[in-house]
C-alpha cells in the first residue's frame, strides 16, 4: 500500500547525519528556543547586575547621616570657619568633674565608647564611588582632586582658621566661585562624627542669617565639608582685635549684627522640625560679610531636639563662659541653653568685653558679675564700649541691658524665646518684666 505524500516527505532521509525529515525540524526548533532561553537567562543577569552596581554607587554618595546624632565625647571638637584662634572649651560631667582647655594648657578627654566599627563601615559606604561628580538634592558631591585644585593643594597661604577640629581653607571652585573649605581631622573617628552632625543639623537649611552648606566631600577617612566664604572675618574679632581707638562697629551696626544673629536662632528653634540647638553661640562663630550681616556658623556641637521632646540630656560641651549654669550642673540641654549664650554675647556686643577676662581686675573678670553690678547700681552708661564714637540713646541702651538680663535668668523658664527677643530687639519699646538683678 503507498504512503501519501506528505508523509513520505517528513519521514524522508536527509543527508544530515541520515535523520529523517521530522527529526531534523524538531532538532532545529527545540535549538532556537534553547538558544532564546540562554540569551533571555544572560540579559536579565547582566541588567540585575547593573542595578545592583547603581544601587551600591548611589547610596555610597548620598551623606550617610543618623536620624539621632551620636554623643559628642571629644574635647577638641566642633569650631567654625574663623580666624586662627583657640577658645576656651568647658567640658563638665556631673560624674568625673570639669576640664578646660585654654591656649596654655590643653587636657584630652578620652571617649569609653568606641567608635571604630562603626566609623570603618561609614567611611567605606561614604568613599564609595566619588570619583565623577553630581548634585544630590540641597548639596554637591565634591571629590578630593576639585577640592585640592581649589585650595592650591590646601596650601599654607589659603588657610583662614584652625584649630582642634580641623583646619578651614578660602578655595576657588573651577567656576570662579570662592567657598570656605573645612577639612576635619580624622581623630579618632571625631571627623566622621562632625561630618555627620553638619551634615544632619544644617545641610537643607537656607537662612540669611545662617552659614551655608554648599557640599561635602568624604573619600578614604578624610571628610571635608565646604560652606559659602564670608569675606568680612567674625565678631570677635572686629570686638577684641586691633581695630584702633574707635570700632567701625557702630551703635547701629552692633545692633543690626545682634538682630540677625538672633534671627538665625530663632529660625534654628522656630522654623525647623526637629529643632537645631546650636549649643556653641560664641563671638568667634558669628561671621560678617561687608554689609555687616550675622550669619551664625559651626554647627560641630549642635543636637537635633524632636517637638516631644522638652529637653536631651547629654554631656556638657560648649565654650567657657557662654553655657548655662542649668546646663552645665544638669546636663540637660534644649533652646534656653542658646538664649544663655545669646545673652552674653549681646553683653559682649555692648561692652566689647569677652565673658571671662583674667587681665582685668578681680571684680571685672566675669562679664556677667560685673554687667549686674553696674545695672543694679543704676551705671549701665558705663558698659558701653569705649571704643563706640556715638554713644547710644538711653532708652534704646535701658531696652538692650534688659534683653540681656532676661536671656541670662537662672531660672530657664523664665528666658523668652529667640523669636520674642527678635522682637524685643527691633521694638522701640516693649514692656519690661521685673527683672532681680541678683537672681
Amino acid at each position: 500500500m503507498m504512503e501519501p505524500a506528505g508523509d513520505s516527505v517528513f519521514t524522508a532521509k536527509t543527508p544530515i547525519l541520515g535523520q529523517k525529515l521530522y527529526v531534523v525540524i524538531i532538532a532545529t526548533v527545540v535549538v532556537v528556543i534553547g538558544v532564546f532561553v540562554l540569551l533571555f537567562i544572560f540579559l536579565r543577569s547582566r541588567s540585575s547586575k547593573r542595578r545592583r552596581i547603581a544601587v551600591r554607587h548611589g547610596s555610597g554618595r548620598l551623606p550617610l547621616v543618623c536620624k539621632e546624632i551620636g554623643e559628642v565625647k571629644k574635647l577638641d571638637h566642633g569650631k567654625g570657619v574663623s580666624e586662627k584662634h583657640k577658645s576656651v572649651f568647658l567640658i563638665a560631667d556631673v560624674a568625673s568633674g570639669v576640664e578646660i582647655e585654654s591656649e596654655s594648657k590643653k587636657v584630652s578627654s578620652i571617649s569609653n565608647e568606641s567608635s571604630t566599627t562603626r566609623s570603618e563601615s561609614s567611611s567605606s559606604a561614604l568613599s564609595a564611588s566619588t570619583d565623577s561628580v553630581g548634585n544630590f538634592g540641597w548639596g554637591r558631591w565634591y571629590n578630593l582632586r576639585e577640592l585640592e585644585t581649589a585650595t592650591n593643594r590646601f596650601s599654607g597661604e589659603n588657610v583662614i582658621g584652625e584649630g582642634g577640629y580641623g583646619i578651614v581653607y578660602r578655595g576657588v571652585l573651577h567656576d570662579g566661585s570662592v567657598v570656605a573649605v573645612k577639612n576635619l581631622l580624622n581623630n579618632k573617628g571625631q571627623a566622621e562624627k562632625e561630618f555627620k552632625v553638619e551634615v544632619e543639623a544644617i545641610g537643607k537649611v537656607k537662612h540669611k542669617n545662617l552659614v551655608g552648606l554648599i557640599g561635602y566631600c568624604a573619600e578614604g577617612a578624610q571628610r571635608f565639608l565646604v560652606y559659602e566664604y564670608i569675606d568680612n572675618g567674625n565678631l570677635e574679632q572686629w570686638l577684641h582685635g586691633d581695630v584702633g581707638p574707635v570700632s567701625p562697629l557702630t551703635w547701629e551696626i552692633r545692633m543690626k549684627i545682634a538682630i540677625g544673629t538672633a534671627r538665625g536662632l530663632a529660625y534654628l528653634h522656630e522654623g525647623l522640625e526637629p529643632k537645631v540647638v546650636h549649643r556653641d553661640v560664641k563671638s568667634s562663630n558669628i561671621l560678617l560679610d561687608r554689609k555687616w550681616n550675622a550669619k551664625v556658623s559651626d554647627f560641630g556641637l549642635a543636637k537635633l531636639l524632636g517637638s516631644e521632646k522638652s529637653h536631651v540630656t547629654t554631656r556638657v560641651m560648649g565654650t567657657f563662659g557662654y553655657v548655662s549654669p542649668d546646663y552645665a550642673s544638669t546636663g540637660m540641654l534644649n533652646e534656653a541653653n542658646d538664649v544663655y549664650s545669646f545673652g552674653v554675647l549681646l553683653m559682649e556686643i555692648i561692652t566689647g568685653r569677652s565673658p571671662v577676662d583674667y587681665s582685668r581686675p578681680p571684680g571685672e573678670m566675669n562679664l556677667i558679675d560685673w554687667f549686674k553690678g553696674l545695672v543694679a547700681n543704676r551705671r549701665g552708661e558705663e558698659l558701653v564700649d569705649p571704643l563706640i564714637s556715638v554713644p547710644p540713646p538711653p532708652r534704646a541702651l535701658k531696652r538692650i541691658l534688659l534683653v540681656c538680663l532676661r536671656c541670662i535668668d537662672l531660672d530657664a523658664n523664665k528666658r523668652p524665646k529667640m523669636g520674642q527677643i527678635v522682637h524685643m530687639l527691633e521694638a522701640d519699646e516693649f514692656p519690661y518684666r521685673a527683672v532681680s538683678i541678683t537672681s
